[in-house]
Parts: C-alpha cells; sequence; structure tokens
C-alpha cells in the first residue's frame, strides 16, 4: 500500500535480536518494512525459525525491536497493542471455568456488567457454533470446539486487528479445513485487519490477500510479497482446485522452496 496512506500495521524498518547466553547477539530478524491495509488479510510464511512469530510479537508489543517502529492505525506502538486481539497456536482456556465464562472473561476484566458480559458471550458462542456448548469444560471439548471458543474469546473484544500465530497448526486436516472456512465467514462480516502466521502455503493462500514470504534466518526478511485475487467468498478446500490457485502456488514455492531447504540445513547444522 502507498507510503503515506494510513495503515492498520506499518513496521518501519523493524529489525529484532536477542542477547544470547555468551554475551553475543543473535539478530533473529533484519530491518523489515511491512504495512497491512485497514481491511486486510495478510498471510506471512516462511522456514520455520524464521521470525515470523517475533513479528507478530513486535506488532503485538510484546517484543520491543532493536531498531525501527511499529505504527498501529497511524500511532506508534508503546507498550501492549491494545487494538489487537491475539490467537496463539495454543488455547488459552481455562479448565476450572466453563466455555461461557472463559469467553466472558475478556469483558468482565474490561469493566463490562457480568450479566451483559454473559449475553454477550453466548452470542458469540453461538457465531462460533458452539450454542450448546457454554455451560461445558474446556477438558470437554475436541480440539476444533477448543479452536473455536479461544475465536470467540478473542473476537468478543472487537479488536481491530486480528494477529493468528498458526492458530489450527494443532488440527487435522478436515478441521482446518472448517476452522478456515468459519474464520472466512466471521471475517467477511467486518474484514478486520489480519496478520496470520502459517506454514501452510495451501491455507495461506486460501484465506489471504496477500501472501509475504520471509527468508531463513539469522537476519531473515521479507523476499516476496504475492497479491491473492481469486474471488471471494472462498470455501478453504474447493478453491485449491482453481487454476489460478495452482499458478499462485507453484510461483510461491519457487520463491520459498531454496529458504525452506537453507533452514533445514541450518538446523541439522547446528545438530551436528
Amino acid at each position: 500500500m502507498p507510503k503515506n496512506d494510513v495503515a492498520a500495521v506499518r513496521l518501519n524498518g523493524v529489525a529484532i535480536s536477542f542477547d544470547l547466553a555468551d554475551r553475543r547477539r543473535y539478530d533473529a530478524v533484519a530491518p523489515t518494512d511491512l504495512a497491512v491495509g485497514e481491511n486486510e488479510f495478510v498471510a506471512i510464511v516462511g522456514p520455520t525459525g524464521c521470525g515470523k512469530s517475533t513479528l507478530l510479537n513486535a506488532t503485538a508489543g510484546l517484543l520491543r525491536p532493536a531498531s525501527g517502529t511499529v505504527d498501529i492505525f497511524g500511532v506508534p506502538l508503546s507498550g501492549i497493542n491494545r487494538q489487537a486481539g491475539y490467537l496463539f497456536q495454543q488455547d488459552a482456556l481455562m479448565p476450572w471455568k466453563t466455555v461461557i465464562d472463559n469467553v466472558a472473561i475478556g469483558l468482565e476484566i474490561a469493566g463490562t456488567a457480568r450479566t451483559e458480559a454473559l449475553k454477550t458471550a453466548r452470542h458469540w458462542l453461538e457465531r462460533v457454533g458452539l450454542g450448546a456448548f457454554c455451560d461445558r469444560y474446556p477438558q470437554m471439548l475436541s480440539g476444533g470446539q477448543r479452536k473455536r471458543v479461544g475465536l470467540a474469546q478473542v473476537l468478543i473484544r472487537d479488536p481491530r486487528l486480528l494477529l493468528m500465530d498458526e492458530p489450527f497448526g494443532p488440527l487435522d486436516a478436515q478441521t482446518r479445513q472448517i476452522m478456515g472456512d468459519l474464520l472466512l465467514k466471521l471475517w467477511s462480516e467486518d474484514r478486520k485487519a489480519v496478520m496470520f502466521v502459517t506454514h501452510d502455503l495451501d491455507e495461506a493462500i486460501a484465506l489471504s490477500d496477500r501472501v509475504v514470504i520471509m527468508s531463513a534466518g539469522p537476519r531473515s526478511h521479507i523476499i516476496g510479497d504475492f497479491p491473492v485475487t481469486l474471488e471471494r467468498p472462498r470455501n478453504v478446500a474447493e478453491i485449491r482446485h482453481d487454476p489460478d490457485f495452482i499458478r499462485l502456488h507453484r510461483d510461491i514455492w519457487d520463491a520459498l522452496r531454496d529458504q525452506v531447504m537453507k533452514a533445514y540445513d541450518n538446523t541439522a547444522g547446528a545438530a551436528a
């Protein structure tokens, strides 16, 4: 998007480093620029350990960049990003609370009266297909059902930005497709800005408006930015048979393949 346009997220030369035990520094991400539009769904893919989640954490305000700035809706980020909802790979359900209490607590701690919070939580559980599961406990749910509760936990706060770090990674292939379709349905209703990290290239293309590719680390950086022009609405399973999907998948994989092998070689060398 144009440099002067106000974006939901704008990373300006963001670099991230970590201190090592021997007092050296590990440069995880080289200075990186990335903009995500206000209603845009951007997927970030790359080899294992390339810094995808690290960029997401910087956008959430959980990590302070070594250099560069993070702007959220045109305002420099300082501290935790209060305009973002973050859905992690592992769910954040409290086992001693019922499903509806797990969802309602996000509003309650923000000051909403419990009666109103429970009413809104029930509404969101119905929207994710779990209206009949309000009084159950997390351990009584399947993996896919737990992910639905996680979506409701995030969306009940109505964040302007969704940060999603491999949220469907632990699920089986069929459940991932169902969750992908549910996410697209909910997203299409108000089109929040989304940054979606995944290792699954099929998933990235099926869900997003753009696929951003990161290189292998250290000093990982963006090496590709591919627009996804497939028509919406999309069915996650069926869109994969579209000739345009297949061509785009091939183009992205051609750009990504060497980086995946480089990351594998780096890991094998470190293990040796």
